[in-house]
């Protein structure tokens, strides 16, 4: 029988994940709506993205959430690693495809899924390399920080903006997340874990907004062109 962990910080850790696997869900959800119609290619970059965070943090949840033995709890970090290198990867072809004007190099997809399995090897060999994904995510994450305040300068794509504000809201989670004596009291005592996921979750309701406002600016002017 599963009995829940009794660290506090693990369980507010397991809490702020189910509160991001939530809402990973709805974005996924809210995606597609926005972007069927408009630009199912960019839709679906995206969908998978947050879908795989959905699923990542759903495991996470669990992982942090629950006793086990320590096997347990290294076999479920093994599809979590795996989820997390490829949201990243999609991550990045997403800006790609942006700055790119709506088009992504054949090549794109083939390096982001050679690039995930690179880290995903990684992790299984060094079971601890957290400073690994958060490096690599980093890296990442300065790359869309400038390729969409390059796009928001040019005003080429609307929500250009919104995307860089979301970006460095997710680069300050991913900060916060490797200082590992980072705790507040906030009724709940929460660790480096639990505030990156509270943080997290701030950066990805502004992606969302960049991705609903880009969509609905090519929606509007597809009716546009239809009338003229």
């Amino acid at each position: 029988m599963l009995q829940i962990t009794d660290i506090p910080t693990e369980q507010t850790t397991a809490a702020t994940d189910v509160f991001l696997a939530i809402l990973a869900f709805i974005i996924t959800v809210k995606i597609y709506l926005s972007g069927k119609g408009v630009d199912l290619k960019k839709a679906r970059i995206w969908i998978w993205v947050f879908g795989l965070l959905t699923f990542a943090s759903v495991i996470g949840a669990y992982a942090h959430g629950f006793k086990m033995s320590k096997l347990t709890n290294y076999v479920l970090w093994q599809p979590l690693n795996l989820s997390l290198g490829l949201a990243v990867g999609l991550f990045a072809a997403g800006v790609v495809y942006d700055f790119k004007n709506f088009t992504l190099p054949k090549a794109m997809i083939p390096v982001v899924l050679i690039c995930a399995i690179i880290f995903y090897t990684i992790t299984v060999i060094f079971p601890n390399a957290l400073a690994v994904f958060i490096i690599c995510e980093a890296i990442l994450m300065l790359f869309a920080l400038v390729a969409y305040t390059i796009l928001a300068s040019r005003k080429t794509i609307k929500g250009a903006g919104l995307m860089a504000a979301g970006i460095l809201v997710t680069i300050i989670a991913a900060v916060i997340q490797a200082i590992k004596a980072t705790k507040i009291i906030f009724i709940r005592e929460f660790d480096h874990n639990g505030i990156f996921h509270i943080v997290q979750m701030i950066g990805l309701i502004i992606l969302l907004k960049g991705l609903q406002t880009e969509f609905k600016s090519r929606a509007n002017q597809f009716k546009a062109r239809s009338r003229g």
